[in-house]
């Protein structure tokens, strides 16, 4: 990210539910570049401090580390972690919709406008209130095609990730980073994509 694109009066912050951005790309048929996304929102939306919630699961502090590098500030959330009877993992669920709406309020003052990343429903009442009190820059929904009904109304805001490959998506010749961590099956309902 480089201070010199940024535009030194504008003070943005992101709000990225990673569970959701993840699965939501993914289900488009391409692996997102975390590094290049937050490029990104620096270059595009004057994205000062870009907030990452993501679920804890043991083993993955190199994928943490690695995001940490590319510039975000990451916040993790517990994770409970569902075992069959031969003590195979079933899934991993990691809800960080209580951390993403609490962080948006302690860091309130901080920023100018707030971007939320995700097609979650959940987020509504976030949204509805950053709108009417003008901290409300854009709403980027990962995949137009997969988002709740309930975001609808904030339409004008939104910002889809679809056709963005390109510009923030993994080369093939690379080594997935990112996906290779979430290789158990989500549980959720069938509105949202957020639980890890």
């Amino acid at each position: 990210m480089s201070e010199a694109n940024q535009n030194p009066k504008i003070n943005n912050y992101a709000f990225i539910d990673s569970q959701n951005l993840n699965l939501a790309i993914k289900n488009q048929g391409w692996v997102l570049d975390f590094g290049r996304f937050r490029r990104y929102l620096a270059d595009k939306y004057q994205v000062r401090k870009a907030f990452l919630f993501i679920g804890y699961v043991v083993g993955n502090e190199s994928l943490y580390t690695e995001l940490q590098n590319a510039g975000y500030i990451v916040i993790l959330k517990p994770t409970i972690c569902r075992y069959d009877n031969n003590g195979k993992l079933v899934f991993i669920k990691g809800n960080v919709d209580a951390e993403l709406v609490l962080h948006s309020m302690i860091e309130y003052d901080g920023y100018e406008k707030a971007i939320i990343v995700s097609g979650d429903g959940d987020f509504h009442c976030l949204i509805e209130h950053l709108l009417k009190n003008g901290k409300l820059a854009h709403v980027i929904i990962p995949n137009r095609r997969k988002y709740s009904a309930l975001l609808r109304k904030f339409r004008q805001y939104f910002i889809y990730l679809n056709g963005l490959e390109v510009k923030i998506g993994k080369n093939k010749k690379e080594g997935v980073t990112f996906g290779r961590t979430l290789g158990v099956p989500s549980h959720g309902d069938n509105d949202t994509i957020h639980n890890l």
